[in-house]
């Protein structure tokens, strides 16, 4: 079934049910493992360090975010580990994901209206895409 599943979080409300998806799959496979992704775009990162004042509490400060989603993993009981990486979101996460041959990508959608989605382009429309894995997408 889903045993290597690629979770991309974000700190949203949709990371955190699609975090509960996620471990839903992974419970259905003993051997089941979830990969935890987190980006760091760099223009959240310039704003990070403004607002924190430094790099190392801005790195401490998303280290933290996702001690949630760990917590989360490790109460159910499902093996899991943690990556970090730098560059945009979607492409960095299209990336990750096609080397890595997943067996699933779970991911939040933010939610954006057709229009801002249009003039921006969403993330999860953008990893959708491009991602050769099965992907689903939650809200």
């Amino acid at each position: 079934m889903f045993n290597k599943i690629l979770l991309a979080v974000d700190g949203s409300e949709h990371a955190d049910r699609a975090t509960d998806k996620a471990i839903a799959l992974a419970r259905l496979s003993k051997n089941a493992t979830v990969e935890l992704l987190y980006v760091v775009d760099g223009n959240k990162s310039k704003s990070d360090v403004l607002k924190y004042g430094d790099s190392d509490t801005a790195s401490f400060k998303r280290k933290e975010m996702l001690k949630a989603y760990e917590a989360k993993l490790y109460n159910k009981s499902v093996a899991y580990e943690t990556t970090i990486l730098h560059g945009s979101a979607a492409q960095t996460i299209i990336e990750h994901a096609n080397k890595g041959q997943y067996d699933c990508l779970v991911m939040g959608s933010r939610g954006r209206n057709e229009f801002q989605t249009f003039l921006l382009g969403g993330v999860s429309h953008k990893v959708m895409k491009h991602v050769k894995a099965p992907i689903m997408l939650v809200k």
